[in-house]
């Protein structure tokens, strides 16, 4: 089956969705650059030619998905009005049920499960192009504001709200609103502290 491009797509963008479509539906173990250059309707050496192996394609699927999540970031940075904690809240909340709903998301979870993934380490013990990107948004996000913190006080505080986040999206402990009433409580007790 052939998908067709949506309107204005271009090649890389189509072959991540499709692959996106196919990982949601058959898990990544599945997947082959010729399966996707078959269901994309390309040659097998325009996914090489773009993505150059499979690796190379599952860090740009996870880089992808990140943009979905890191665009809710900055919409609550966005809206945070004048209040810090509330932004940081509602930046960790709209991630975290983002994290619940998103079905690539969770078919790399599950999928992971007793089998060989190469996608859930781009995630955690290999995030580190994952984590640098997540955290210079949330700290774009936070120096919009005036803090009372030096550099080397907010570098920690927002690798620690990332990081948590991130935990909580692969391996949730509590429900999304909880967790960010909890990211939220930590980061205003930071600043008061601070100050």
């Amino acid at each position: 089956m052939t998908t067709a491009p949506a309107n204005g797509e271009d090649l890389r963008t189509r072959l991540l969705r499709v692959a996106a479509t196919m990982t949601i539906a058959q898990g990544w173990s599945k997947i082959t650059m010729a399966r996707l250059a078959d269901e994309a309707g390309v040659s097998r050496q325009s996914v090489y030619n773009v993505f150059g192996n499979k690796p190379a394609l599952a860090q740009a699927l996870v880089m992808a998905e990140l943009t979905v999540f890191l665009g809710k970031v900055v919409d609550a940075f966005e809206r945070g009005g004048d209040d810090p904690v509330a932004a940081i809240h509602d930046a960790a909340l709209a991630v975290l049920r983002l994290g619940r709903e998103n079905p690539l998301l969770r078919e790399v979870i599950a999928g992971s499960h007793g089998a060989n993934s190469e996608l859930l380490p781009l995630l955690t013990t290999d995030g580190a192009q994952l984590l640098d990107t997540a955290k210079q948004v949330v700290t774009d996000g936070v120096l919009s504001f005036q803090l009372p913190l030096n550099r080397e006080q907010l570098d920690v505080g927002v690798d620690v709200i990332v990081r948590t986040v991130l935990s909580h999206v692969i391996q949730p402990s509590g429900s999304p609103e909880e967790t960010a009433d909890g990211i939220a409580w930590i980061a205003g007790a930071a600043l008061r502290a601070a100050q």
